[in-house]
């Protein structure tokens, strides 16, 4: 009984060595990452593409961070998309000097169908521009965003890029000091690490741009709850990559209760385990029959696990390692607890994390722990591909 036991933790090691492998090397990946800037600035024209669900809280002051940036009015166009909102979203948009769109279609909700219908159905408002920039509702933008996004555009061969998306109140309590820290990593490490190590990276949803040629000819044909990543493994395929520039930053607040974060933590990671599902094979497969290593990154970030579960798993092998096994085995185990805080210590190091950011980790096994019902209610619970508004602070959630 013993040896089963001690056969069964020997395979979980060695099944968890390796994303604890790709972590190591995107890491040290990341600390290679140069983004692309050789050619001049060339001052593009740009569409700044918001689309909205009942945002009239915060819709203004996005668009304000916009208006106020470091770039030309003349280069500069807002477009806002009004999707099924009951309040008035589109009133004060427009007010504010953008351009509203106003959809209703209650059967085909959802933020990728808001965007396929505009990118489809208006085109004549959009035909001035050459680049396209998709933001949320509720972040601010840098001074400088649309002057990065317009330099990444002035190199060649750039057609779709991913902005970093950062946090704008680390220093609000520990959940947002928390994910400040989580997004240096997953926002900016694996972005720079895979970009490396392949020369794309995967789409975030908050802080994309493209080409408005591209966009003319694809729409936004991915309407999960995941179709930024969708998008993603689809520009793949198609041999189109996705650049990444850490300058061009986009920031949102993050709630601070512990009812509104499990509401968007929900949001963002239920849908990426049915992806998992149906898109990882598939991946592989193509990298096998290829041997391009880009299908094979892809892959990786599409199957390694998210931080706060993997070191959920780590913990729970090293726990029955330790009584069964000794020797090469533990030292294997102890080299996933190093790698996994090189990892993060990383993404703080190249994100120059606020001091408020690197005290509140420790608090990260709380966090931990407060992750574990999280992912026992999205095995359970029934899927919703409705685009469902995540709870902002002191603003009851959509139902």
């Amino acid at each position: 009984m013993i040896q089963i036991a001690e056969l069964i933790v020997r395979l979980l090691i060695v099944v968890l060595s390796l994303p604890a492998a790709y972590l190591l090397v995107v890491t040290l990946a990341a600390y290679l990452f140069r983004k692309k800037a050789t050619e001049t600035n060339r001052l593009l024209s740009i569409g700044v593409l918001i689309p909205a669900h009942n945002e009239e809280e915060g819709i203004v002051r996005t668009i304000e961070s916009i208006r106020t940036g470091n770039y030309p009015k003349e280069l500069t166009s807002i477009f806002v998309i009004a999707d099924n909102c009951t309040d008035r979203t589109a009133e004060m948009a427009r007010n504010a000097g953008a351009i509203v769109a106003e959809r209703t279609d209650i059967v085909n909700r959802g933020k990728g169908q808001a965007l396929d219908w505009f990118l489809r159905t208006q085109s004549r408002s959009y035909q001035h521009v050459e680049v396209i920039t998709i933001i949320d509702a509720d972040v601010q933008a840098d001074r400088n965003y649309l002057r990065e996004i317009s330099l990444s555009f002035s190199q060649k061969g750039v057609e779709a890029l991913q902005a970093f998306n950062g946090v704008n109140n680390p220093g609000a309590g520990w959940r947002p000091g928390l994910l400040d820290a989580a997004f240096n990593v997953f926002n900016h490490l694996r972005m720079a690490g895979p970009s490396t190590l392949s020369g794309t990276c995967v789409l975030k949803g908050n802080g994309m741009a493209f080409s408005r040629s591209l966009l003319e000819t694809t729409g936004w044909p991915c309407h999960s709850i995941v179709e930024d990543m969708e998008f993603s493994l689809q520009l793949l395929r198609q041999k189109i990559a996705v650049h990444y520039n850490p300058d061009a930053v986009v920031r949102s607040d993050m709630v601070t209760t512990s009812k509104n974060a499990s509401s968007q933590r929900n949001r963002w990671e239920s849908g990426r385990f049915k992806l998992v599902r149906t898109t990882a094979m598939p991946l592989l497969g193509l990298f096998l029959r290829t041997g391009q290593s880009r299908f094979l990154v892809a892959f990786a970030e599409l199957v390694t696990p998210p931080l706060s579960l993997l070191a959920l798993l780590f913990a729970l092998v090293s726990l029955m390692a330790i009584p069964l096994l000794k020797g090469y085995w533990l030292a294997c185990v102890a080299s996933w607890w190093l790698i996994l805080v090189f990892y993060v210590l990383s993404g703080q190091i190249q994100r120059k994390a606020p001091p408020s950011t690197w005290l509140v980790l420790m608090a990260a096994p709380f966090y931990v722990l407060w992750k574990i019902p999280l992912y026992a209610a999205m095995m359970i619970r029934k899927k919703s591909g409705a685009w469902i508004r995540t709870a902002r602070e002191n603003t009851p959630p959509e139902r």
